[in-house]
């Protein structure tokens, strides 16, 4: 059959369809996430600046440890959709309750590790004396919803797999209008402060999770699924995320890494690289999107048994990775002029933005794809690999990267480490899997 027979034709546009209409709503709901700590910091700046700094520490160490657990979200996208794609909805939906009650287990275990510690990890974190007192009263108040947070992760992951990425966007533009109102409310209108602050993000998130209970618990119900905690399929969910856990960390170690390096160039190249990182966030949150599509998409294909159709759909999805890149790497080179002075009049910092936002302009194109083969190979559920190419890339990227100052580099050598040998070595072990096939393993269980 020719490449472009009709057959051939209307497949692709089928491909494209699902992409889409999985890929778009997944961006919306990625990119209302962070405005969580954007609502806080515009409500806490006005408090003064010991608590805006107070609120940085601790909204930096309650990220760091809920992103350690994505694999909440991703492992139980691909569980869910293997069965899915099986025709066994009552066993995926078994399967994403496990998921959620794992995230319950992980969040009460996170809960009583943090509310002990918290004076001591806001130290450790380097928050000064004044901000130190207003730090441990958000961390240690926010920390009781981190349970909540876990629980919207896996119950992500379940809507996900069961080809709904809708339903995460209303639930995130909920929670961020929630958290905003429930934030001026509490700070300014019962005069709490920063601990306001804290109350109204632990409700919205409360909020968000019970939303998602309640919609995957009706579906539960609906179908005969038990909803009673199954040990034996939590440590199947656990078996499942701990691969992506050691890629989780070892992608963190490599960001670490090269914040840490270009901390000790000076002040203007780690403002620079800040402001190169939040750029870098926002991007991956669009190729991320597509990633998801990929992660749904895949296992559903191979839960159904069709090797020929997720092959098909992970060679149309690299196109798409490749195009987003091209177009987000354009976007970043014009607007380059526009985007500094939203977060700097430095100029010693801007000369050093200049050169560094050109280089992740021009390797976005591999950025996509990096980002769509990694979605696909997770949707088949190849976690062992994913943590094992991580590992690898870790070894190549550090040090290289440690290297840079003491060969005489600078920032934008630093950011050919992170954006050009890290995604490079990260390209070539994904394709090398890719290509091989062996990634396609079918059926409603991984074996």
């Amino acid at each position: 059959m020719s490449p472009a027979s009709p057959t051939t034709r209307a497949a692709v546009r089928r491909h494209d369809r699902e992409i889409i209409a999985l890929a778009l709503p997944a961006f919306g709901a990625l990119v209302a996430e962070p405005l969580f700590v954007m609502a806080d910091s515009a409500i806490v700046g006005h408090l003064g600046t010991p608590q805006l700094a107070g609120l940085g520490v601790a909204a930096a160490l309650l990220q760091t440890g809920v992103n350690i657990f994505v694999f909440l979200a991703y492992a139980t996208t691909a569980a869910v959709a293997r069965r899915l794609g099986a025709d066994d909805l009552p066993a995926a939906l078994r399967q994403g309750l496990d998921g959620i009650w794992l995230a319950l287990l992980l969040g009460g275990l996170v809960v009583a590790a943090v509310l002990p510690t918290a004076p001591w990890l806001v130290d450790a974190f380097g928050a000064s004396p004044t901000a130190a007192p207003p730090g441990t009263t958000y961390l240690r108040i926010s920390a009781l919803g981190i349970p909540a947070m876990l629980v919207v992760l896996a119950a992500t992951g379940v809507l996900r797999g069961l080809q709904d990425t809708r339903t995460p966007l209303y639930v995130a533009v909920g929670g961020f209008s929630a958290n905003a109102a429930l934030n001026a409310l509490l700070v300014y209108g019962a005069g709490l402060g920063i601990a306001g602050s804290a109350w109204g993000t632990v409700l919205a998130q409360w909020g968000m999770a019970a939303v998602y209970l309640t919609v995957v618990v009706r579906a539960a119900l609906r179908h005969r699924a038990s909803l009673r905690p199954d040990l034996a399929g939590i440590r199947a969910s656990g078996r499942a995320g701990a691969p992506l856990l050691i890629r989780t960390l070892s992608l963190r170690a490599v960001l670490l890494i090269a914040t840490v390096v270009a901390a000790r160039m000076g002040d203007a190249d780690i403002a620079a690289h800040q402001i190169t990182l939040t750029l870098w966030s926002l991007l991956a949150f669009a190729l991320d999107a597509i990633a998801i599509a990929g992660q749904a998409i895949i296992g559903r294909y191979l839960g159904a048994s069709d090797v020929e159709g997720a092959t098909a759909a992970c060679r149309r999805m690299v196109l798409w990775g490749v195009v987003s890149g091209v177009v987000l790497g354009a976007l970043v080179a014009l607007v380059r002029p526009l985007f500094m002075p939203l977060f700097t009049t430095d100029q010693g910092v801007i000369d050093q933005l200049t050169p560094v936002l050109l280089v992740v302009a021009v390797t976005q194109p591999i950025a996509g794809v990096v980002f769509v083969l990694d979605g696909v190979l997770m949707g088949a559920g190849d976690g062992p690999y994913l943590a094992g190419a991580m590992l690898v890339t870790l070894a190549v990227f550090a040090p290289v990267a440690l290297a840079v100052p003491a060969l005489g580099g600078g920032l934008t050598s630093l950011w050919w480490t992170v954006a050009g040998l890290m995604m490079a070595t990260r390209l070539v072990t994904l394709a090398l899997r890719a290509r091989s096939g062996r990634w396609a393993v079918t059926g409603a269980v991984r074996a």
